[in-house]
Order: C-alpha cells, then structure tokens, then sequence
C-alpha cells in the first residue's frame, strides 16, 4: 500500500506527513512524498526564467528532504517533485502512474476554530480525485498517536453505501481495529416533530442494525463492530453528541453528484467537518458497474 502525500513546507504539511505514517503503520503500507511545483516567471529582473526555476527546484528539493528526514524509515517510501500548472492535476497524475491507495492532504491552518479547513487546491481534490483523500485536522503534528484504533463509516442510504462499506471494512481487516458504523439523524424542531421524528429515529437504527450484520458478515470472525445513531437538531449537533478521540479515522463517501469513480463533498459530510477533530477519508463513488 503506498500512501501518498502532497506535502508543503507548513503546518499543513507536517500534520499530513504524520497522518500519512499512522495510516501505513496501521494499514501496512509506505510513505511517498510528492510536492508540485507550479513554473513561475522570475521576480527580479537580474535572473532569467529558467536561472529563477532552477533557484525555486532547488528550495523545493530541499523541502522534499527535510520531509523525508521527518517519515521514520521503516515507512519511506519515495519523494518526487513534479512541475505543472495544475497542483491538482499533477497530484492525481502522480497517484495513478504510482499505484498510490489514497492522497493524503493537511488543512490550511491558522484558524480559530477546530476541525478542517479546506484550502482552493484540498477543496479541488476532493471534488476530482478518483482515489481516496485523506484530509488531516489541524494540529495533529503534535498527536503522540502512532495508530489508527478504530475506523468509524458514516453509512448513508444513497447509491454508493455498498463501496464505503466494502472499503471500511477492507482497512478495518488490515489494521485489525474495532469498526463503528454510524447513522445520522437531524430533527430539525421546525420540521421533524411527533411521528415524523420517530420515524426518522426508527428508519436510523434500523438502517444502522442492517449494516451492522453486512459488516458482520464481512468480517473474519472475532471482530469488534458496533452501530451507533447519532442525533441532534442540526448534522453538526448529531456529529459532536457522539464520542471522538485522536487515533480514530472517520470514513465518508461522495455526494450523489459525484461522477463514476470520482470525489464530490457532499453537504452532510462538509458540515460534519466543521465539528470534527479526526482525520477523514473520503471514497469515491462507486462506476456503474460496481453497484
């Protein structure tokens, strides 16, 4: 399994390389660091466009070793530099000539509050990648975790449950951790009151029971797999009444608007980021054919 990360010389991109070595530790895999540089033209007129290219190389160069002197050395894989207008572009290019299982990416940090933040080029990625991406919360350069313990999937009823799944549970054979799988339930106190409130709480657990027992029957026997329905007035309210703890992954999937084997943020899963400390993995939706 190579886990690849696009790295920047910041925060951001030390907290993803910390994520990117819990995830191969965990899931048995190797680190690959990848930084794209974007060709620019030269701000001081004493060097020519190509002198000012070699100068900005050779920083980013510099970057990718200082990056892999961080990755301990038993999960390094490769470093590479890529040069292209498109971060975007060059990131999912370099993911599928080298195999890479997922893409794994850091906040734009800074902010006031917790959870992620998504930067132009993450918010791109996880609208295109035909892979999964990772996405790294703010200040987990400084988690004393070294792997993941659980794997928590948020199970929807829409058309690509049946691959979320398949995926969670794939990684929680690897890992050998506990699966959690959760459903949702927002009663907004306008709308949902009465009978449609308990229907809504009753269609839930009874959705979270049948994944429950297809997860089961996945799974090797002996594994922990719990369901838990999560409830509040709001998506938001409903993601923090439930436990969180550093050392957990929570896994979503795409947006029905997704394309064939593509990403798209759906809207339950962004507004669950803006609560949420844990790292995230987002899977893509599913081609017509695996359905």
């Amino acid at each position: 399994m190579r886990i690849l990360v696009a790295y920047l010389d910041t925060p951001g991109g030390a907290d993803a390389l910390m994520l990117g070595q819990r995830l191969a530790r965990s899931f048995g895999g190797v680190v690959d660091v990848t930084m794209v540089m974007r060709p620019e033209s030269p701000t001081s007129v004493a060097l020519t466009p190509g002198d000012y290219n070699e100068v900005l190389a050779e920083q980013f160069r510099a970057w990718l070793e200082q990056a892999q002197a961080a990755v301990d050395p038993d999960l390094l894989g490769e470093s590479r530099l890529r040069v292209g207008e498109s971060v975007v572009e060059e990131l999912i290019a370099d993911a599928t000539e080298n195999d890479a299982e997922m893409i794994v990416v850091g906040g734009t940090g800074g902010g006031l509050l917790p959870g992620h933040t998504l930067g132009t080029v993450v918010n791109e990625l996880v609208h295109t990648a035909p892979l999964p991406v990772a996405l790294t919360p703010r200040g987990l350069r400084d988690s004393e975790v070294a792997r993941v313990d659980e794997i928590t999937c948020a199970i929807g009823r829409r058309p690509g449950a049946t691959r979320l799944l398949e995926t969670a549970v794939r990684y929680t054979e690897a890992g050998a951790v506990p699966l959690r799988l959760l459903s949702l339930v927002a009663l907004d106190p306008e709308g949902h009151r009465g009978e449609r409130a308990a229907e809504l709480r009753d269609a839930a657990r009874a959705h979270a029971q049948n994944t429950l027992e297809a997860a089961r029957a996945a799974l090797p026997e002996g594994y922990a797999v719990t369901a838990e329905v999560g409830e509040g007035g709001t998506v938001e309210e409903a993601t923090a009444e439930l436990s969180w703890h550093d050392g957990q992954l929570l896994m979503v999937g795409s947006s029905r608007l997704a394309q064939p084997r593509r990403l798209f943020l759906g809207s339950t899963a962004a507004k669950m980021l803006r609560v949420l400390e844990v790292p995230v993995v987002v899977v893509p939706s599913p081609g017509a054919d695996d359905e």
